[in-house]
Parts: C-alpha cells; structure tokens; sequence
C-alpha cells in the first residue's frame, strides 16, 4: 500500500470529448504510476457542470484504488489551488466564417485567466500541458499570464502527431510501431507543422533508409499528419478525442519519465533560440528527459527541404504571436 502524498491534477473541459477519453486513464494510474494517489481538480463552464458530475459519478462508480478525492468546479481558483499538474485541455473551436486571428484572440480570454490563477494558486512544483487549440500560442497566452512560473514548466502538445507519424511510418515499413524512433515534430500543432522524418529511425536504421521513397515521405507522409485532425473530423464528425487523450497521458509521461536510449519525444516548449528558432514562442522540439528536467535535443541536422518547411512553420507561429501580442 502506498504511503505517497496524494498529487493534484486539474483538467480543464473536463466534461468535454477529451476529457471523458482521459480521465479514468489517469485515476486508473497510468499517467503517473500505479503507486501515485491523486486528486483530480476538475474545470467547466457552468453550463456543462452538470455533465460534469456525472463524469464524476462514473469516476466514483470506477472505485479506483489511487484517486484520493474528485473536485469539480467551474471556478478558476478552486480549480488550480494547489494543483500540480495543469492539464489545459478546453478551448473554443473555430467556428464557419471565423478567422484565425479572432480564434487566437477568443481562446485569449480563457487562457490568459488560467494562467492568472495557475501563477497565483498552484503548487509551487506546478507544470502545465496545453491541448486546447491553437495550443502553442494558446500556451504562449498561458505563459505569459503565469510570471512567476518558470517558462520550461509550460508544453503545448505535439505528441498526436509524433504518435501519428510513427504509426504511418509503422505502417509503410511493416515494422512493428515499437521499432520507430526519433520522430520530431518541429513548430506549431497546425497543418504547417514539419514532422522530421531525416531523423527518425525504424529498427535502428534511418527512416529515410528502411522506406526507400522520398517522394512518399516528403508528400503523402507529410500531409497525412499535417492533415490528420481534419481527416478525422470528417470521418466521425467530430475531432480526435481517445488519441489526443493518449497523446496527453504519453507528453506527462515523456517530462516524468527518463527518456529511453536512442528515442525522443516530441513537446512544444519554450525556445531559447535552439536551431536559429526565435527566442520566446512554444515551438515544437524534439527533446529528452532524465525524470526531473528536459532539455532540447541538440546535433540534428536538416536538409534545404526541412529547413523550409521550418521556416514556413515559424512564421506562422511568430505571425500568432503578433496577433494576440495586446494579451501578453
């Protein structure tokens, strides 16, 4: 039996999709070990408080060794005090005739509060994971807003699309998905993101190797993942809920967890100018942890093709930037 402190977790839209999908991973112990207690801090909007007690009900029906407690709120204070973790996961969707900047500016008005309350009721060890989009500006906002929290405790999520990636190149090689290393996800989680296969490994030999068609990886392979959400929208109605939950429970267990030999995981966070990448924005890196901090996978070299395809996705994110820069 245990004798661990319990280990607050706040999710917010806790009632919504990805939530839902999560939630019992996380009290069943997968995200942060089978002898981890937790309390589970959950955030709405009044309107959904009630779906959200039933998520609660459901979590209780479950009667899961390890989650010490359920609070659900849809105050801000309440919701972040003392937590942990903060597991950013409600946004507003864009919506038939919005445009960018005025998602970048609504999805403002939610996480700039978050991360008001994150710097002045959290834990003192807290980390925070973004997945609501636009998540790397919408993290930058966050950020921002928490000044007396370290910037490196702040990640927006890549993860689906580095999981994306090694399942397509999984698929293409016939290798099992467990044989695929280093996929990075360079910049931001939109269509111009640059999942790097140059650097991937299938079965310890270079990607690029074991596939033996470029014009496959630098088209098909591409697009697919830029592309994955909307495929996915318009397969089921509605967007990636069970895989981006995975993909959160996989981005906390890449920052808790010592990275293993040969591989890397992919996380949006604060650059400090790495590979010429403009200091200050939530860009996408290959990076690896030793359990307690992480740093950026240094050495990796990029072709003419993946330097542009960079490029295209850093202008897009110093474009957001200049979008929301009266939220900052």
């Amino acid at each position: 039996m245990t004798t661990k402190a319990p280990v607050h977790i706040t999710l917010t839209g806790a009632a919504g999709q990805i939530g839902y999908s999560t939630l019992f991973r996380i009290a069943s112990g997968e995200m942060l070990g089978k002898d981890q207690p937790i309390v589970l801090r959950l955030l709405e909007i009044d309107a959904a408080l009630q779906a959200l007690e039933g998520v609660a009900m459901e979590l209780d029906d479950c009667s899961f060794p390890l989650l010490a407690d359920i609070v659900t709120t849809s105050d801000l204070k309440t919701a972040f005090d003392g937590t942990s973790w903060a597991l950013l996961v409600g946004s507003i969707p864009r919506k038939a005739g919005m445009e960018r900047g005025d998602l970048l500016k609504t999805n403002g008005g939610i996480f700039g509060p978050q991360g008001k309350a994150i710097n002045d009721h959290a834990g003192s060890e807290v980390r925070v994971v973004v997945v609501g989009n636009p998540c790397n500006t919408n993290c930058l906002i966050a950020r921002t807003n928490a000044p007396d929290v370290p910037a490196e405790r702040f990640f927006a999520m890549t993860r689906l699309d580095q999981n994306r990636g090694e399942a397509l190149l999984a698929k293409r090689s016939g290798a099992p998905v467990a044989e695929v290393k280093q996929v990075g996800i360079w910049g931001n989680h939109s269509a111009t993101q640059f999942p790097d296969f140059e650097n991937a490994t299938i079965g310890g030999k270079p990607a690029q190797e074991v596939i033996g068609d470029e014009e496959w990886l630098q088209g098909d392979f591409l697009k697919t993942v830029q592309q994955r959400g909307a495929a996915i929208i318009a397969a089921r109605g509605s967007s990636s809920a069970a895989s981006a939950g995975s993909a959160l429970i996989d981005s906390v267990k890449s920052i808790v967890n010592p990275t293993a030999p040969g591989d890397f995981a992919s996380l949006a966070v604060v650059s400090r100018g790495e590979y010429g990448i403009p200091e200050g924005l939530q860009f996408g890196f290959p990076v690896i942890s030793d359990g307690s901090s992480w740093k950026i996978v240094e050495g990796l070299e990029h072709s003419d093709f993946a330097k542009e395809k960079i490029k295209v996705t850093t202008d897009e994110l110093l474009a957001e930037r200049e979008e929301i820069k009266d939220l900052l």
